[in-house]
């Protein structure tokens, strides 16, 4: 792949859809939010009361992208998988201090044989995390801006739909598995920077508190917050498990023998 070829794939999202995509909208005011949901003011106080962080609606960005073609071999995703997130005493609470790494998640399931995922600061380097049961935990900073970076680990297209506490990460609305998402192409990687506010531009991912979240501020719904969530789609007519060696390497064996034999003679 050439530089220029890479440059445009890391700079231009290419959005999956059928048409144009429902844009997310601004966090409602407080007011409009209790109309809307009665729970919401009960909701409200719970997630003030909340410590930790949530990703609040940052500043508009330049952020393009365009709708290209994508027929999904199935209906269901092929994996889905998902990495937390929240402030550093959080972790250090949940982990028993155990060490940071700045490296790729370590994604639960068979989505890990197929893409990687990671959060990233604004200069571009993956955020520290820690491995806490089976979940990748990272570790964020009040106020400040991140990207969801995805590689294609295969030689094949990939659909991937994110969600960001919950929410789509394309119209900002409850996420769903039926929703359209970005395109990844073979071997490439992009970065997802916001909620989406048109072809052009985005709503930065920011860190902030759990009152503060868009979920909360939008919908008066906290209960997700601190997830970033991925379900992957292979295309119609392949089979990503067949790439890379990838169907010999899951079926690998650690224990071939069955019965212990005698020695030789």
């Amino acid at each position: 792949m050439g530089v220029l070829r890479l440059l445009a794939l890391l700079l231009s999202l290419l959005l999956v859809a059928c048409g144009g995509p429902r844009s997310a909208t601004p966090p409602a005011t407080a007011d409009r939010v209790a109309s809307s949901y009665t729970a919401a003011p009960e909701t409200a106080a719970t997630a003030e009361e909340r410590p930790g962080l949530g990703t609040r609606w940052g500043e508009t960005r330049l952020s393009r992208a365009r709708a290209v073609r994508f027929r999904r071999a199935e209906g269901r995703p092929l994996a889905v998988s998902a990495v937390y997130y929240n402030d550093a005493p959080g972790i250090t609470a949940m982990s028993a201090g155990a060490p940071l790494r700045r490296t790729w998640p370590i994604l639960a399931g068979p989505a890990g044989a197929v893409v990687s995922v990671g959060l990233r600061d604004a200069g571009g380097a993956l955020l520290p995390g820690t491995l806490i049961g089976n979940r990748w935990f990272v570790v964020g900073e009040q106020n400040r801006r991140y990207t969801v970076s995805v590689r294609n680990r295969t030689s094949q297209r990939l659909e991937v739909v994110l969600s960001v506490d919950g929410l789509d990460v394309i119209d900002g609305r409850p996420a769903h598995f039926r929703k359209r998402g970005y395109l990844l192409e073979p071997n490439s990687r992009i970065e997802v920077d916001g909620f989406r506010q048109s072809y052009d531009a985005v709503a930065a991912f920011r860190f902030g508190s759990v009152a503060e979240s868009y979920a909360n501020q939008r919908f008066g719904e906290a209960r997700n917050v601190g997830v970033i969530g991925l379900a992957v789609f292979h295309e119609r007519g392949t089979d990503p498990w067949q790439t890379n060696e990838m169907l010999r390497r899951l079926r690998a064996n650690p224990f071939p023998g069955r019965f212990a034999t005698p020695p030789e003679r």
